[in-house]
This record gives structure tokens, sequence and C-alpha cells, in this order.
């Protein structure tokens, strides 16, 4: 691992060569999530280069934060962290809630990708005041470009089941939800920094679809780890 070292013998300094470097805090932050595969890693972090993706995780894994595994089915890596790397997770948590709490909300509405943002929301979501079977949301974002203005979210809430997919491609079901909004405002909604009613109310989100699922919309979208603390 290529380190600017700090020359101080202090715990902090040391942590601070080894974690420090570019996208490592945010490496951490996806396996925390959850996501083990590189193709997952990589959605939970669409502007992080492939090379410079597959470097961070060999320093980590040479540091003993992840360990890499392959998959009896497919034989593909898996990444999943170690001990000391989810002793990492207070310090990741209590990075983001100071984010939230201290840092200019606008700051944050500044940096938009409806990439991250659809990723985070499917592996958030709370089927459980869905209905128990499938149903596919759609949201537009009127001021996205066209290759990433349309999404699916495709939720089987059959009994046992629970699975959440995110489509780029119109998957062919029926939409029991269409969702129309800015990314702004979707975000704002994701980060706590305003409701689902407040954005229907102003007039920047609209719901056509199934009565009983427009109504629990904040229940179900779930929301950032963070933003209770907004």
């Amino acid at each position: 691992m290529e380190v600017r070292g700090y020359g101080q013998f202090c715990p902090v300094a040391m942590a601070s060569e080894v974690l420090g470097t570019r996208w490592t805090f945010l490496v951490i932050r996806e396996l925390l999530c959850g996501s083990t595969r590189f193709n997952d890693l990589r959605r939970g972090l669409p502007r992080i280069s492939p090379a410079l993706l597959s470097k961070r995780l060999r320093e980590l894994e040479t540091l003993g934060v992840v360990a890499r595994a392959h998959d009896a089915a497919s034989g593909n890596p898996v990444y999943r962290l170690t001990e000391a790397g989810e002793d990492l997770r207070p310090v990741v948590m209590a990075m983001g809630f100071w984010g939230q709490r201290w840092l200019e909300s606008q700051l944050s509405l500044k940096n938009l990708d409806p990439s991250l943002l659809m990723w985070d929301m499917r592996r958030n979501l709370n089927p459980s005041p869905l209905p128990p079977r499938q149903v596919t949301v759609q949201f537009l974002y009127r001021d996205v470009e066209r290759g990433q203005r349309r999404w699916w979210l495709v939720i089987d809430n059959k009994p046992g089941s629970g699975a959440v997919d995110l489509c780029m491609i119109d998957p062919g079901y029926d939409v029991d939800l269409h969702v129309a909004t800015d990314l702004r405002t979707m975000t704002a909604i994701w980060m706590g920094l305003m409701t689902v009613r407040e954005a229907i109310r102003d007039g920047t989100l609209q719901l056509v679809g199934a009565p009983e699922i427009k109504a629990r919309m904040q229940q179900w979208l779930g929301l950032s780890v963070f933003a209770r603390e907004g």
C-alpha cells in the first residue's frame, strides 16, 4: 500500500495512514452494507474505476481488514470483512452521523447520483408494509438524462421471500406504482431532509397507482441509515 506517513506513533495517525486513502472508507462502507461481490461493490461506488477498486480490495486484504474467498457455485471471488473490518462499523457509522448532523444539507444535495440513490433504496427497502405478492414500482426522474431517467424496483414480497431487484430496463411486469419526481427531491426524501407527504404537497413528487402502496410509501421506502440524525 502506498502510504504517506505522518511520522507519529499516535494510533489515530497510524490508522489514518492505512485507511485515509481515496475510496478506502467507502469500500468498507459498502462491505458493511452487505455487498460481497465485485460488481455489487461497483454499483455502490459507481464512480470508482474497476482497477482502483481491485487495488483497494487488495490493500485491505493485505491489512487483514478484508478476506477474499470464492463462491462455491460460480467460482467468482467474494469479499467479506474480517473481525478487524467489522470493528470499523462504529467508526464508519459515526462519520456518517456526524456528516448528516453537521455538514450543510445543501452541500450533500449537490452530489446527486441516480444509480447510487436507487442502489441504496433497493438494499434498504422495507417490504413488510407491502402486499404479500410481487410489487413493481417505476421511478421516473424528469431532470435526468435518458439513460438513467427510468428505474424499476421489483419486490418479491411473497411469504418467505422479500427479494428486491433493481432494473434499468423495463422488466415487463405490470407497474403497481408510478413515481415521478426530480432527483434532488428523491434524494432529500431518502436522506430524511423532507417527507413523502411534504414532497407531494409542494408538487415535486407525483404518485399514481395502487392506493395501499401509494399511501405507505414513507414506510416501505425505508431511509438512509443516517437519516434519523438529520
